[in-house]
């Protein structure tokens, strides 16, 4: 069963963790019962069957009366991209008003991957393990020499705010998400796909992992159907 505090590690410095959550398969039941003035205080074989058929029917609306609140420390690329999902509520690390500390995704050998195609319809290959310890290597230096620039600036009394501009994609920032299971899916339908980026992927794959704990009737249907939201 998932409680708040269970945290996943992702990636080198990253985690997914569940800061709260209000969220069951009966939550999904209740919600749709009320059309016919009932409740259930146990899910019982016929709740799961209403689960599975309103996720087959796609009666997406059940699936919103609950709730998830998850801690993210994510690179700030991985976080963009997230923040492009406009379906539940953000509050990020302000550069503004917080130094911002010396951490930098960089990513596993086996992670270093070259483009191969065109644009819509390339695939990755692996570099050779020399060659991706060389990107390796020289995106460290990179990072240490942005970060050198950012505390000069700090040093010399530029405001945070101007500063952290030089600063590359690939620190880590943290943010708080809220979003409901309904949502939730639709997010892990395209970002735990086999389509999506490695390093968005891997945080879906830790959020479902939430999911599954909390939901496992609603998961184990989400699954069935194909991976759709309703």
């Amino acid at each position: 069963m998932a409680a708040p505090g269970d945290s996943i590690e992702v990636l080198d410095h990253g985690f997914v963790r569940l800061d709260a959550v209000m969220a069951d398969d009966l939550s999904v039941v209740n919600a749709a019962r009320v059309s016919f003035g009932a409740r259930r205080e146990a899910m019982d074989d016929r709740d799961a069957g209403l689960v599975r058929f309103l996720m087959r029917e796609r009666h997406g609306t059940p699936f919103e009366h609950n709730f998830f609140r998850f801690h993210i420390k994510a690179p700030l690329f991985v976080t963009r991209e997230w923040q492009r999902h406009r379906i539940g509520s953000f509050n990020e690390r302000s550069g503004r008003y917080s130094e911002l500390p010396d951490e930098f995704y960089v990513p596993a050998a086996s992670a270093v991957r070259t483009q191969v195609g065109k644009p819509g319809a390339y695939t990755f290959e692996p570099l050779p393990d020399d060659a991706a310890e060389e990107v390796r290597t020289g995106i460290e230096s990179s990072y240490a020499e942005s970060y050198g620039r950012y505390r000069e600036l700090l040093d010399a009394g530029v405001a945070k705010e101007v500063a952290r501009s030089v600063l590359p994609v690939g620190l880590y920032t943290e943010f708080y998400w809220s979003v409901n299971a309904r949502s939730l899916m639709n997010f892990l339908s395209l970002r735990n796909a086999a389509a999506a980026q490695h390093e968005i992927r891997v945080y879906a794959e830790a959020a479902e992992q939430h999911f599954a704990r909390a939901m496992p009737v609603t998961h184990g249907s989400f699954v069935d159907q194909g991976r759709t939201a309703p």
